[in-house]
Order: C-alpha cells, then sequence, then structure tokens
C-alpha cells in the first residue's frame, strides 16, 4: 500500500490474492509491471506467482521485493526480472522515472480483519478499531536476530519517512477523519526511540485537545528514559516490549529490570506484550525451565514466545553459516519461529526445541491465565488510577475503557472464569474476583449484561474448542485496490 499510494503510475494492489484470483487479474489486464512481495517463509509462494505471471502476462515485467529478496542466492531459486532489498518506494519511483525525493504519503491503512473473541465474530476492527501508521522501516538497534533492522540496513541504520512530530499529527488527523479511528497501532520496530518527535506529537495532541490511543514497540531502556506521565499523555495503551534474558547482551535490556518495568507499565492502565526467545545459545537443558519461569513471572498481559531462529540476512544467519551449524534439508516455509530449530543448537536438540517452546506457551496460560482476562485487569487498573485525571484527555481515554469493562467486558469474564473451574480452579478464582470489582464499581447494568451476555460467550467458545481443538484455520479475504484507475 505504501508504494502504490506514493506513485503516479496506474496501479492495482491485490493483497492476500487466491490463486485463481490472481490469474483472473493477470489475465483480465495488460500489466506492465508486476510487483510481488512476501516474507522469506512464502517463498514458495513466490515462486508459483512468479511462474504464474510468465504463462498468463509473458509481457510483463516481475518485481520481487519484501524480506523474501534477502534469501542469499534467491535470484536462482525464483524467475524475476529485479530484486529489490531494503526500501521500495524509492525503488520503485526511481524505475519508473518519477520523482524519488517526492514527500511520502501514507495511505489510509485499518490494523486489523476478522476479529473473533470466544468464537464469536465482532464488529469490524474488533472492538477498538486502529488505524496502522508507518513512522519509519528498520531499527537501528541491530539485534543479531532481526530481520527487520537487517533488511534495511542493519545496526544504526533505518529509513525515516517522518522527521516530526508535526508531520505525523498531520497523518493521524487524516487517518482519524477517514477512518473514524482514534485508535492507532504505530509500525515502527521502536517508536519511542526518536524522543524529540514523539513529545512533539504529545505537545499538538495536547494543543488540539486528541485523546488518542497508541500501540507501540519499543525497548525496556528506551521506555525507561519517559517518564510515566509522558507516557499516559501520549495515549500509550499497549506495548511490545523485548524479555530476552540478561544473559542474551542485548543492549535494549541493558540494567532494564523488565519485570519492575512491567509492573510499573501496567499499575498506569498500559497493556504489556512481552516477547521471549527460547533457544538462546546460553539455554541448556539445566537452565532453559528457570529461564521461561522468569519469562512467565513478568505476568505480561499478552506474552509471545519465539524460537531464536537465524534468518536469511541476518548476523546470525551469517554466523551460523560461517560455523556450520545451519541444518540442511529445512524448508524455509517452515522457519517461522513456531516450530523447531534449523540450526544445530549446542545444547538442546531439534525436537527438544519445540518441546520447550509448547511448554512455554502452556506454561504462561497455567499461571496466569487467559490474555483476555490480564488486559481487562490493566484497563481496570488504568480507569482507577486515571478516571478523575486533572487532564481531559486521558479522562477520556480511560473513561472509553470503562464503557467497555461496563458493557460487555464483564461477560467475557464470567465467561471464563467458568470455563476454567475444573481445569484451573486458581485462576478462575481470580478472574472472578476482578470480575466483582468491576461489577461493583459500574453497577446493576454491568451486573446484568455480565449475567445475560455471559452464558452465551460461555457457550461460544466452549463450541469453538471442541470444534476445533487446534485451533481455528484462519485466511484472510482478498484486498484489491486500484489508484489512478482511468
Amino acid at each position: 500500500m505504501m508504494i502504490q499510494e506514493n506513485i503516479s503510475a496506474p496501479s492495482t494492489l491485490l493483497d492476500f490474492p487466491t490463486r485463481e484470483r490472481f490469474v483472473e487479474e493477470l489475465e483480465a489486464h495488460d500489466y506492465d509491471i508486476v510487483g510481488i512481495s512476501g516474507i522469506v517463509m512464502n517463498v514458495g509462494k513466490v515462486r508459483e506467482m512468479c511462474r504464474l505471471v510468465r504463462e498468463h502476462a509473458p509481457k510483463s515485467v516481475v518485481v520481487v521485493g519484501g524480506h523474501v529478496a534477502a534469501i542469499p542466492e534467491i535470484e536462482q531459486m525464483i524467475d524475476a526480472d529485479h530484486i529489490v532489498r531494503g526500501e521500495g518506494v524509492r525503488w520503485m519511483r526511481e524505475f519508473l522515472g518519477e520523482a524519488v525525493d517526492a514527500p511520502i504519503i501514507h495511505p489510509m491503512i485499518r490494523s486489523s480483519f476478522g476479529f473473533r473473541l470466544m468464537g464469536l465474530k465482532t464488529p469490524a476492527g474488533g472492538g477498538d478499531p486502529a488505524a496502522t501508521i508507518i513512522p519509519s522501516v528498520g531499527c537501528p538497534m541491530g539485534c543479531n536476530f532481526c530481520t527487520t533492522s537487517a533488511f534495511f540496513g542493519g545496526k544504526g541504520r533505518f529509513v525515516n519517512f517522518y522527521e516530526t512530530g508535526k508531520q505525523l499529527f498531520d497523518v493521524m488527523c487524516k487517518a482519524e477523519e477517514q477512518l473514524k479511528v482514534r485508535t492507532f497501532f504505530m509500525m515502527d520496530e521502536n517508536f519511542l526511540l526518536y524522543k524529540r518527535r514523539a513529545l512533539e506529537l504529545l505537545d499538538h495532541m495536547k494543543t488540539h485537545g486528541k485523546a488518542w490511543s497508541m500501540y507501540v514497540f519499543s525497548s525496556a531502556n528506551v521506555l525507561r528514559k519517559y517518564t510515566m506521565r509522558q507516557l499516559v499523555e501520549l495515549g500509550l495503551t499497549w506495548v511490545w516490549m523485548g524479555f530476552e534474558s540478561a544473559q542474551s547482551g542485548y543492549r535494549k535490556l541493558r540494567d532494564s529490570d523488565t519485570v519492575a518495568l512491567t509492573r510499573e507499565l501496567q499499575s498506569h492502565g498500559i497493556r504489556v506484550q512481552g516477547s521471549t526467545i527460547v533457544g538462546m545459545e546460553h539455554h541448556t537443558p539445566a537452565n532453559i525451565r528457570s529461564e521461561i519461569e522468569h519469562a512467565v513471572a513478568h505476568d505480561a498481559d499478552c506474552h509471545q514466545f519465539m524460537l531464536y531462529t537465524p534468518l536469511p540476512g541476518t548476523a546470525l544467519y551469517a554466523q551460523m553459516q560461517k560455523e556450520g551449524r545451519m541444518l540442511d534439508g529445512i524448508d524455509l516455509a517452515d522457519i517461522h519461529g513456531q516450530d523447531k530449530f534449523n540450526f544445530r543448537h549446542e545444547h538442546i536438540t531439534r525436537d527438544d526445541s519445540k518441546s520447550w517452546l509448547d511448554f512455554a506457551f502452556q506454561h504462561d496460560y497455567e499461571v496466569n491465565g487467559p490474555s483476555l482476562y490480564r488486559m481487562m485487569r490493566t484497563m481496570y487498573e488504568g480507569w482507577r488510577r486515571y478516571a478523575q485525571d486533572s487532564d481531559a484527555r486521558v479522562r477520556a481515554r480511560f473513561a472509553s475503557d470503562a464503557q467497555s469493562l461496563k458493557r460487555g467486558y464483564g461477560a467475557a469474564l464470567w465467561a471464563m472464569e467458568r470455563y476454567l473451574r475444573r481445569s484451573n480452579r486458581a485462576v478462575a478464582e481470580r478472574i472472578a474476583e476482578l470480575r466483582k470489582q468491576i461489577e461493583n464499581e459500574f453497577g446493576v447494568s454491568c451486573r446484568i449484561i455480565d449475567r445475560t451476555a455471559g452464558p452465551l460467550l460461555l457457550w461460544s467458545a466452549q463450541r469453538e474448542g471442541f470444534a476445533y481443538p487446534q485451533g481455528r484455520p484462519l485466511e484472510p479475504k482478498t484486498f484489491i485496490d486500484r489508484r489512478n484507475w482511468a
């Protein structure tokens, strides 16, 4: 979408196409250029799409970009005329003979679709529709496993689309008006790293009375450069933060007590998405359980566990290749970090890597309970702290959370409490306690909604679990967008 928005040539964006829809589009129009973007794991799909272009649109020039372009010798794996590595807007503008340094125009992007809650479909965008904003690409922190950092130049480098807070503010105002949202997913690897820009954005939000919410990625040491007051006023509602072991040596965690930071953020109503890597170099069968238990002790609102995975293009991949530790015969489609190691670990076998990964997710769930419950707990903490805040913007944001807690979220707690009574009574009791606190806070109408909608959610969750014990298979629908089309 970013490339399409920033070229003047007539173009079609076909996102998540089926094979049949892709062929139909190729045959319906004489395209000069067919651009294909993909991630490393989808190289097989990219190869097949290139083949289909040659078959159904042989005159078209095939351009391939995205993280799939980082695969060594990708030119021998797919039939493409051009492989684009790095930022694509500038490349495409230059290829088309357009002004490469023209200002970046941000597309209007909804952050989610097809959202489901406890087996039921929800309105478009989920309970809190959001717009996606892309301030920059790449990350200067340069962690050795990070594909994003490597793809856009490596340590110390990134591509900034918006230098000032005012520029971002204008983009967000446009998205607010066109998409009717007040929540923004800042798709930037470390948005808060550029403090001057973030605080300038805050100044404009204050001046114009914007009670926006933001979901951001950040590192622990960067978060500590702000006061909690600044983060709350900025609208920080959800933060993705790495919990990699202190023994990992990553600069983003230096001198950071991530457990204490998580607790502090949650006490201010900021939900924390933790991210922990399983199977790092120092992990052994003797210490990995305690490392996972330390990660679980954060009690983050959500927690992603991911295998230590050398992906093509990263410093870690180059290191593993040099040391002869990459395993042969591993399909690139399976190196997404949720299966098994694709390299030879010094202490942990490939099969055991999957067992430890599964244990991490299960242990987090058994100890801390469902993420939905944890998020509601943090929302309630924020409401209690800021319901009477002196800043009208802050009050308005937490009042919006309170409305959600009043009008249905308690019903989800009612259902979760009963869903877990037999399998995990300790967690069920904590859920019940939160539900009672919320009902006491918000009164009779809240209790009525909980007891009316709760049984429906319990039934739908049980039905979903029975029908899809391994989880419901989900496929995104196809999106099509034509620009400058005659």
